[in-house]
């Protein structure tokens, strides 16, 4: 089992990629079991987040490293909340914050006019300096509606429609969700790169 920082404080991404990478012998432990401070994400494309964070987490602890960068993409609001997601509606929102100011901003379009989708990128880096970081991007397309429904996951998924299934994100049962997710395909693509670069070496 190799043991593997993950760089967020955030226990539902924990939790989540925890569950996804056991079955691989990848053991997640979070960076506040190191005592990791925060780190400003000045990025402004989740890419450059993923690496500031990665690049932080590997540095303090002396461990590999992998940061998950996150948001949703509403086409109605020109890409928006996207790499400021999770403080949408200022520094310290909560999930409820959020999801009602983006409720607010979509409250007069119909439907059809409502899609969007979630982004997750991954990035796994061997040390603090590692000069090809692997880098793994997931997309779950889906629409919002105007109402929550669901108590699983955290974020915007309990208005996150998903159609084929006539539920939201926060509705799936979680093996479900693990293989649709934007978070589950960045990882699906993860583990392989991870397979490969470890074989080349």
């Amino acid at each position: 089992m190799s043991t593997v920082v993950l760089a967020t404080g955030n226990q539902g991404k924990v939790k989540e990629l925890s569950s996804l990478l056991a079955q691989h012998a990848i053991e997640i432990v979070p960076q506040s079991n190191f005592n990791v401070p925060e780190v400003p994400e000045t990025g402004t494309t989740f890419v450059e987040n993923a690496i500031i964070k990665a690049r932080h987490a590997s540095k303090i602890t002396g461990l590999p490293a992998i940061a998950d960068d996150s948001g949703l993409e509403v086409d109605a609001l020109n890409g928006e909340p996207g790499v400021y997601s999770a403080r949408y509606a200022g520094e310290n929102a909560t999930d409820e914050d959020n999801t009602n100011k983006l409720l607010n901003a979509l409250s007069n379009l119909p439907a059809a006019k409502r899609s969007a989708r979630f982004h997750c990128v991954l990035v796994y880096m061997e040390h603090a300096n590692d000069p090809t970081p692997v880098i793994c991007h997931g997309v779950w397309e889906g629409s919002i509606i105007n109402e929550k429904l669901g108590q699983q996951g955290f974020g915007y998924d309990p208005i996150f429609w998903q159609e084929e299934h006539k539920m939201t994100s926060a509705q799936l049962p979680r093996d479900l969700k693990n293989t649709l997710s934007h978070r589950g395909k960045a990882l699906a693509l993860l583990v392989n790169a991870l397979a490969e670069k470890h074989q080349a070496k």
